[in-house]
């Protein structure tokens, strides 16, 4: 018996292999208070998080567990920017030029890639610690959004998204009943925010009232299995979002109502964390594999008529 599904199945795409950190920049046998507790002191050389791209192409990203951020050019090649106390998680670039961290240790930092400089932008919600802030997005007024997860999941649904506006300094709560808020990325129109949950294994929907306020809160993406859940989010140009199922070893490609086009599968490890949209016509998804220490890309075919959304950021 057949059945008929109310969309087509969607494109299997096979990543490849676009640069990976080089046994020198390897932190093989040294331990770590990110491995000791994240990984029940499993050995981590690296863990590479928050991919963002500069104007000149350049990819930036970082490697939580040593506090470190790097950057590939064009060709692949990695250079390591700076290493510092901290635990960077989420990385992206601010319209003019200046490159944000979200910190779990330190809160919202602020990186100089001329001199490897990192200095703390916002440590605190009025004297308030964040849980450990996760991810970040830029919206077109400069505003920042940011994940606050700590150690959040279905037995402590009280992670935090804030809204912060740089210019006036104004922080506000947009959201705090969540189980582990991840990435983030606004709609085309900014009158949504999507939100990876990540120990909720889904996404959710979170409509932006004109006062500012989050209403209607709802679910848009369920997922299944993995040993982990939705991890960064990317919005294509037809308004669709591309989730990172880490655990699972996929990128998942949605149309704007949520229904899966494509799918790209890691020639490497199942940590699929974070992808950016990248390439001279924007429809090449490169993506950090953190099990593996490398950058994968996907093309996406040409007949799917998918590129990755202009981004309000240096890139």
């Amino acid at each position: 018996m057949s059945h008929t599904y109310p969309f087509p199945e969607p494109v299997i795409i096979d990543a490849e292999v676009f640069t990976e950190l080089p046994a020198a920049l390897r932190r093989t046998g040294q331990p770590s208070y990110w491995a000791e507790k994240n990984r029940r002191g499993a050995p981590a050389d690296s863990f590479l998080e928050g991919p963002s791209f500069d104007r000149a192409g350049n990819l930036y990203f970082v490697d939580i567990p040593f506090g470190r951020v790097f950057r590939a050019s064009p060709s692949g090649q990695i250079t390591q920017i700076t290493e510092y106390d901290g635990q960077p998680n989420g990385l992206k670039i601010h319209q003019d030029g200046r490159i944000f961290l979200a910190d779990y240790q330190n809160g919202i930092m602020q990186l100089d890639p001329a001199t490897g400089g990192v200095t703390k932008a916002l440590g605190d919600a009025d004297t308030e610690s964040f849980k450990g802030c996760n991810d970040l997005h830029f919206g077109s007024d400069g505003a920042l959004y940011f994940t606050d997860q700590g150690q959040t999941g279905l037995q402590d649904p009280s992670g935090r998204v804030w809204k912060w506006q740089m210019d006036s300094g104004r922080l506000e709560c947009m959201i705090d009943r969540v189980p582990s808020p991840n990435g983030l990325v606004l709609d085309l129109a900014e009158h949504v925010l999507f939100l990876a949950v990540t120990r909720a294994n889904a996404v959710w929907r979170l409509p932006i009232s004109p006062s500012g306020r989050v209403n209607k809160a709802g679910l848009f993406i369920q997922f299944s299995g993995g040993r982990a859940g939705p991890d960064g989010l990317a919005l294509t140009s037809d308004g669709g979002v591309v989730v990172c199922q880490t655990g699972m070893g996929l990128v998942w490609v949605h149309n704007a109502l949520g229904q899966p086009i494509a799918v790209i599968r890691s020639p490497r490890g199942l940590g699929t964390t974070n992808c950016a949209f990248g390439g001279p016509e924007g429809r090449t998804l490169f993506i950090t594999e953190s099990d593996s220490g490398s950058i994968l890309k996907a093309e996406l075919p040409k007949d799917l008529g998918i590129t990755g959304a202009p981004m309000f950021s240096g890139c």
